[in-house]
């Protein structure tokens, strides 16, 4: 099933990569049906502010697809460093170097397939690359509420997950 697969991480090297699949870099949590996909790093990054409160930086797409837009449009704008984006861009794991902080949409479909994701912290709150003004910006709990997402001051310090495509 595209995108909603729950399982446990393993090697599936035979064929294309399925959900929970340890591939290029981090663990896949997405497929587009097409042969492509998204994988996560398969660590929390350090905990940040999404950072530059009172900027608004245009990153506001919350597509499937748009957090690596998002990622550069908030680095772009955004010259406070240690942020959010910045963890994520700066990010070289299993001999990648094109991470970014994943989009409203992204974010949740980490969510959909938390399941497969170690260290992903229950209780936590996960900043996504989609600006909402410019003061927030769109955030997802681990836990309750099936996953709420909802806005945050950019000030607020909150877990990362880094993403990449594939």
């Amino acid at each position: 099933m595209i995108g909603l697969g729950l399982g446990i991480p393993h090697q599936n090297m035979v064929g294309s990569p399925e959900i929970g699949d340890t591939y290029q870099g981090g663990l896949v949590f997405y497929l587009d049906g097409s042969g492509g996909g998204l994988i996560c790093s398969a660590n929390v990054e350090t905990a940040s502010p999404w950072g530059c409160a009172g900027v608004t930086t245009g990153a506001t797409d919350t597509a499937i697809g748009t957090g690596a837009q998002n990622t550069i449009d908030i680095n772009a704008a955004c010259t406070t460093a240690n942020t959010a984006a910045d963890r994520c861009r700066d990010k070289t794991t299993g001999g990648y170097n094109d991470w970014y902080l994943p989009s409203k949409d992204e974010l949740n479909q980490l969510y959909i397939n938390k399941s497969i994701l170690p260290a992903f912290q229950p209780t936590g709150f996960y900043w996504s690359s989609s600006e909402i003004s410019s003061t927030n910006a769109w955030w997802q709990k681990a836990n309750s509420a099936g996953g709420a997402q909802s806005s945050a001051t950019k000030g607020n310090t909150q877990n990362v997950r880094a993403i990449r495509a594939f």
